[in-house]
């Protein structure tokens, strides 16, 4: 009897630590979300994200942002104004990303998921690190996508667009 409550404590222990190890993880302030290609650059606020990730089991974890495009600020008005139209902000106003696979990749993580930009869905990979102790962690990643993929079709769009991201977490 008392091997099967060791054999029950020991399993339920298990179970408890891979439930735990999956964290919440909330977006604090002030973090980055870069763009540049071509002759843009810039960058958005207006991030929102749903972080459920577990460094040593990654297979496990979810990550699903958002990012409001009226955010978006380039360093000169009239370039905001041109890429609200090009992203068509009114009908679009948001950018989003919804992991469906992530996994180790080297000495970092990449997930897998897909990019929603204009009405348009494509996969995208996000090679990313995750650095940091105790509360305090750090997302570094950065992806590429060409805009043309997404019907953004303006002048002056660029054929590939890289996205930066410096997105510190706590628990």
């Amino acid at each position: 009897m008392k091997k099967i409550m060791c054999m029950v404590l020991a399993a339920l222990v298990i179970g408890l630590s891979a439930f735990i190890a999956l964290t919440n993880w909330k977006v604090k302030e002030p973090y980055e979300v870069k763009f540049s290609g071509g002759k843009i650059h810039g960058e958005f606020k207006g991030l929102k994200a749903r972080i459920q990730f577990d460094p040593t089991h990654p297979e496990e974890s979810k990550i699903s942002a958002s990012i409001d495009i009226n955010t978006i600020a380039t360093g000169f008005f009239l370039k905001n104004s041109h890429a609200k139209d090009a992203l068509d902000v009114d009908k679009y106003p948001t950018i989003s990303f919804n992991s469906t696979a992530v996994s180790k990749n080297g000495n970092g993580y990449k997930s897998i998921g897909q990019l929603t930009l204009r009405g348009v869905t494509k996969p995208v990979t996000i090679y990313f690190t995750f650095e940091g102790s105790g509360r305090d962690w750090i997302f570094k990643g950065s992806f590429k996508f060409a805009p043309r993929s997404f019907n953004i079709t303006h002048n002056g769009t660029p054929d590939e667009l890289t996205i930066l991201l410096n997105v510190p977490v706590t628990q």
